[in-house]
């Protein structure tokens, strides 16, 4: 699979994401993209698994690829960026969760870093009393 095509598919499943549920989390697109199943993310998550990309199906330049093509169709979107921390299921102290081999920081905030869309901005007009219009809205 190519780069052309994994964007393609990373851009399908993304939009498929953000319409099911406002928001995309590269957990979530991974999983639909069939990279990891949800044995191996419980697995992470309870701490069996070190690390998701030990897991994953694909090298660590497909799973970048893959990261590049959700940011660039998060961008197109003009969706919002939100850092999430991911924290261990079960018993016991919870611990952050790594994502990758190198735990290196940019890494792992490109896989936590979930994408939502923006909020309408609604103005208030002080001498219209209209409080329905958005940001960009004009009246007749």
């Amino acid at each position: 699979m190519g780069q052309k095509d994994i964007y393609k598919r990373v851009y399908t499943c993304a939009g498929q994401l953000l319409a099911e549920k406002g928001y995309i989390s590269p957990l979530e697109l991974l999983i639909k993209m069939e990279r990891v199943t949800l044995q191996q993310v419980g697995d992470w998550r309870s701490r069996r698994i070190p690390y998701l990309e030990r897991v994953a199906i694909g090298n660590l330049a497909k799973m970048s690829t893959i990261l590049s093509a959700l940011g660039a169709f998060a961008k197109a979107m003009e969706l919002e960026a939100s850092h999430t921390v991911y924290m261990s299921w079960g018993k016991g102290q919870k611990q952050q969760l790594r994502f990758s081999k190198s735990g290196a920081m940019q890494m792992e905030q490109l896989y936590s870093t979930h994408y939502v869309q923006r909020k309408k901005k609604h103005l208030i007009s002080k001498e219209s009393g209209n409080h329905d219009r958005t940001v960009g809205e004009t009246s007749s």
